[in-house]
């Protein structure tokens, strides 16, 4: 079997490796490279070649003194703390729920996971018109079935656009992370309740004893997909509110600085996606190496 494996790894990986290299990889690296000139789209600024037109640190300069950009990274920074913590409590409850399930346990998997494959640019206008019509005007309007008054017009509203949101984020996307958590929870053994139950732990202190401590190499990838798919959000963002109310998150306001600059800055976009970049990848490999730390041997 080690033969037949070591034959067939490099022909069976080379098409992945070339897809990568060739779809993501050079233009990264040319991304990078760009971010260091007057690249307009069409034509770089000041010359003929990107190495005529090089502006060293002045793109990542006028990133920073951007107000939009800031703006944009705090509010992504709020709407992912928020979007991580509601998911992972979400797909967490629905797991231990169906867990709980003795039979007929598959349709309501297939029902919790059916959100997150339909896409967020669609249902996204099917939300706003949630949002604009059916809570605003019949749900929660003052001659609905409750009146809250922060459920209504959120779109309208920037903070109120952010718990708009994470409630769908949380629709589409905690069914996929609690199949992540179902086969987390399934490889935790029985014994080890019964145990616990042997030495007098309820159900509480079952939950964080046992199944929290175990559960923690699924809790690192769902934080990890969760954290990268926050910070990156940008159909939802585009469908709700377009960015309109200072909502944009950055990797709208990323795709918006063509708009905002004349002419088009693609230099300085390219720049903004690039400390993007640093900064979410430091964030989830400093989520990743903590929450590792904290797996249990079982």
């Amino acid at each position: 079997m080690n033969k037949y494996y070591k034959k067939w790894f490099l022909p069976m990986v080379l098409p992945a490796i070339l897809f990568f290299t060739f779809v993501i990889g050079i233009p990264f690296i040319i991304g990078i490279i760009y971010s260091f000139t007057g690249w307009r789209g069409t034509y770089f600024a000041g010359g003929d070649h990107f190495w005529e037109s090089f502006v060293g640190f002045e793109n990542y300069i006028k990133a920073f003194q951007s107000d939009k950009f800031i703006n944009s990274l705090i509010y992504t920074t709020m709407f992912t703390v928020v979007a991580v913590i509601a998911i992972n409590i979400v797909a967490l409850a629905f797991a231990l729920m169906l867990g709980s399930i003795k039979r007929g346990v598959g349709p309501f998997r297939t029902i919790f996971f059916m959100p997150n494959m339909l896409g967020g640019l669609a249902m996204g206008y099917v939300w706003q018109f949630i949002f604009e019509v059916v809570y605003t005007e019949l749900i929660f309007s003052p001659d609905g079935i409750f009146h809250v008054e922060f459920m209504r017009y959120m779109l309208q509203n920037q903070t109120q656009a952010l718990f708009a949101m994470v409630i769908m984020t949380v629709w589409q996307s905690a069914g996929y992370m609690m199949l992540i958590y179902i086969g987390g929870l399934n490889s935790i053994s029985g014994d080890l309740y019964e145990a616990a139950s042997i030495d007098g732990a309820g159900p509480v202190r079952k939950f964080f004893k046992v199944t929290l401590p175990l559960l923690m190499p699924s809790i690192t990838v769902v934080l990890f997909l969760t954290l990268a798919n926050s910070f990156k959000m940008l159909d939802i963002n585009v469908a709700l509110t377009g960015g309109d109310f200072n909502t944009r998150l950055v990797a709208l306001q990323i795709l918006r600085v063509i708009r905002d600059t004349s002419p088009p800055n693609y230099g300085m976009a390219q720049a903004e996606s690039v400390i993007f970049f640093v900064i979410v990848a430091a964030i989830a490999l400093l989520q990743v190496s903590l929450t590792r730390k904290r797996e249990v041997e079982m």
